[in-house]
């Protein structure tokens, strides 16, 4: 049993390099979950929570958004949706005594991987203006601080609420509620810097930020076309999916600058069969240049238009707007230069073209490597074009599928966790609540670092996440956030955001998503929306961590009562002790909601309205469905720099590092590694396992360096570099964002390597 925090902080500058892999799951997977749950947990407890993960009267997984089919499985999790749970439900605290003995500066020093194995915070912690240990704290004295400085800003809008998706959806409708009383905005959130431009582009194109599909879609599609996204590490469970969808008669094409083993081969560990022999699941495998997607699709669809009878010329002229600006863009699509932007060639676009036109029923999934590119929202625009010219929207088994990351990231946007919330909204909550929001635009993240630098926001105040790790410009976030006079962060566990503070620093410890959670009026619930718009009932069944954790609910609720006073009508009081009276108010006031807390009580939940998938009802600006007709875009790449793409080890979830270990890319043991097609490697004269700088080049002129990174010859698409984050954040600037979205442009980094003067 595990009960104590690891010592010392490992090596990671070190990584051992063997082969990739060409398969996902099976039989390792098992038994590194089974090592890491018993590591952080013991047998017992392993057992006790990993048995009610997913489950329909258990809590919803913290890791991602993927959905759960109706029918469960007994083990219904992936390897990293249990080491989530085990990083969660771990025997590992950090009580006052550790940070008494753990000067600030001496945590700033440590990894990210290290400060997050040390376990779970048990009291609310206050870093006074100087100080260089954190102190244990009251709550009433810690809500206090924070009333002092909020109330002494000059405008409301001098103080940011981020949100981590982890959030559920009581505690984010409580949290954004309590910043429009308090007067702002300013509700930056992590939807800013993954799916934001996913959101952008088909609210505009469909009228639904949202994606059009159900699991059961993916089971009766005819094509599958996986762009920019690797399930096997950010979305296991969805292998199980596109497994079932290729055993009735799907097709995959996947579309992505670096192979991935989850793609080729899934041994799926819920079936003797799967875990010894396994599926393989993409027929073709486009290894697309960075950026080249737009491209692409662009492309296709020329193609798609030169083709007798391969347009849906009714579901066109019925439900669509704008066909003949966008049909002269496409019909104006270049061969030389598509190839040229996707390294592709000729033969497997046409091959593909070819898969597309045999399917009646097509669905494109996408995560972060369409979305985090200066011309994201386009390539989704483009993406939306694609489908619309088919009537592969709004049908069985066709449609738009962004694979969402965090668990209820979606549903906190759902319920107005957004800094430009729309006027009905607003409407609804002044209605339901008697007072005036404010109606002015507030600050995303990019936004909000910007303020903060600039000494324009004085009060950085978050619920959940690591916004020091996620967010780019490292230096540039951290001196930032250095500015701020109060950072308080709502956490589970240590990260890199609890050292690097304000002035003054709170740290608030919380429920996890497996704790028990018993209030005044009985023992809660909370629920969440998956990437598919369902909405479930999560509850915890774990002894919380310590005694003296509170709720999200109950911290903004008392936060709400301390800052806005007897003044506000809103029944903070009520809402703590029992969640079902929240749900009676965002039912009120969040459409697709009504009668929440009867449906709630549905095994597995309910479905949101989605009036594309269920109507063939678009509610944009036109009415209709948009074509859109925006010109072509890709990276441009100088004479011996590389286009670098950040992204997760297969032992991360984000900016949480579980392990040192990528196995099925072969890297052990480190991160600091950069892969690089040999080729190139050799041509900028580096051999395999030397090591290099990176030094990121942007129009301002400003170098960004990481250091020490091992070069791995592997084989990523020519041109291309790939590298982890949160350690690559520093190479991005904070201006480099997607047009419309703002999203940091992690995937397109112009970079140049460097002889490391350690190598």
């Amino acid at each position: 049993m595990a009960s104590k925090p690891p010592s010392g902080d490992p090596v990671q500058d070190a990584p051992q390099v063997g082969a990739p892999q060409h398969a996902a799951a099976g039989l390792p997977a098992i038994g590194h979950t089974l090592r890491v749950a018993q590591r952080q947990m013991g047998v017992a407890r392993t057992a006790r929570t990993l048995l009610k993960v997913n489950q329909k009267d258990g809590f919803d997984c913290p890791g991602c958004a993927w959905p759960e089919a109706d029918k469960r499985h007994l083990a219904e999790f992936c390897e990293n949706g249990a080491k989530a749970v085990a990083e969660e439900a771990t025997l590992r605290r950090v009580t006052p005594a550790f940070f008494a003995a753990h000067p600030v500066s001496e945590l700033e020093g440590r990894s990210g991987y290290w400060l997050g194995q040390q376990g779970r915070i048990t009291e609310p912690m206050y870093l006074p203006e100087g100080a260089e240990h954190y102190e244990a704290v009251s709550w009433e004295r810690a809500f206090a601080i924070i009333a002092e400085e909020l109330t002494g800003l000059s405008s409301p809008d001098e103080a940011l609420f981020y949100t981590s998706g982890r959030t559920s959806n009581e505690a984010a409708f409580l949290f954004q509620l309590f910043a429009r009383e308090f007067g702002t905005n300013n509700l930056p959130d992590c939807s800013n810097m993954c799916h934001e431009s996913s959101g952008s582009a088909l609210t505009e194109t469909l009228g639904v930020g949202k994606g059009s599909v159900s699991l059961e879609d993916l089971h009766q599609a005819d094509l599958i076309i996986v762009a920019g996204q690797n399930p096997g590490t950010n979305h296991p469970r969805m292998l199980s999916a596109l497994e079932l969808a290729k055993q009735s008669g799907a097709r995959i094409i996947s579309v992505n600058p670096l192979p991935e083993a989850g793609l080729k081969r899934f041994k799926n560990p819920q079936t003797p069969k799967g875990m010894l022999k396994g599926a393989a699941l993409n027929e073709l495998f486009l290894q697309i240049r960075i950026g080249g997607d737009q491209a692409l699709f662009r492309l296709l669809n020329r193609l798609v238009l030169e083709t007798e009878g391969a347009v849906d010329e009714a579901f066109v002229r019925e439900h669509t707007h704008g066909f003949e600006e966008f049909a002269a863009a496409a019909r104006a699509a270049d061969w030389d230069e598509t190839l040229a932007a996707t390294g592709l060639e000729r033969s497997e676009i046409e091959r593909a073209l070819r898969m597309v036109l045999e399917s009646e029923r097509t669905i494109v999934c996408w995560a972060m490597g369409l979305t985090q590119h200066k011309h994201s929202v386009a390539t989704i625009r483009e993406v939306v074009n694609f489908l619309l010219l088919r009537g592969n929207v709004g049908r069985p088994g066709a449609g738009v599928c962004p694979v969402r990351g965090h668990s209820n990231v979606q549903g906190d946007r759902t319920m107005g966790i957004f800094e430009r919330p729309s006027p009905a909204f607003l409407d609804a909550l002044e209605k339901e609540f008697g007072f005036a929001p404010p109606r002015h635009h507030g600050m995303d993240v990019v936004r909000s670092i910007r303020a903060l630098r600039d000494g324009e926001a004085k009060v950085f105040f978050a619920m959940g996440g690591n916004f020091v790790g996620a967010t780019p410009d490292t230096e540039v976030t951290e001196a930032a956030m250095r500015r701020a006079r109060l950072t308080v962060h709502v956490s589970t566990k240590l990260n890199r955001s609890h050292v690097v503070t304000g002035r003054r620093a709170l740290i608030l410890p919380t429920l996890g998503r497996s704790d028990k959670d018993v209030q005044r009026g009985g023992k809660q619930f909370v629920t969440v929306e998956d990437s598919m718009g369902l909405v479930h009932a999560s509850r915890g069944n774990l002894p919380p961590a310590g005694g003296r954790l509170l709720s999200e609910p109950a911290i903004v609720a008392r936060l709400a009562r301390a800052v806005l006073g007897p003044g506000s009508r809103t029944p903070w009081e009520d809402f703590e002790h029992d969640y079902a009276t929240i749900r009676d108010r965002i039912a009120r006031v969040v459409p697709g909601f009504e009668d929440f807390n009867r449906r709630i009580t549905r095994p597995g939940g309910f479905a949101l309205p989605h009036a594309p998938r269920d109507e063939r009802r678009f509610p944009t600006a036109t009415g209709k469905a948009n074509f859109t007709a925006a010109p072509v875009e890709y990276p441009e790449l100088p004479e011996g720099r590389l286009l670098l793409q950040t992204l997760r080890s297969h032992d991360q979830y984000n900016t949480t590092i579980y392990g040192l270990d990528d196995r099925y890319r072969g890297i052990r043991g480190g991160r600091r590694v950069v892969l690089v097609h040999p080729d190139d490697a050799r041509a900028l004269g580096f051999e395999d396992g030397t090591y290099a700088d990176l030094v990121s080049e942007w129009k301002d002129g400003v170098e960004r360096r990481a250091p020490g990174f091992r070069v791995v010859h592997y084989p990523t698409a020519r041109g291309c570099a790939a590298a982890y984050y949160p350690e690559t954040n520093v190479l991005v600037p904070l201006d480099a964002t997607a047009d419309t979205s703002n999203t940091p442009a992690s995937k397109s980094v112009v970079v140049r390597l460097e002889q490391s003067p350690s190598a």
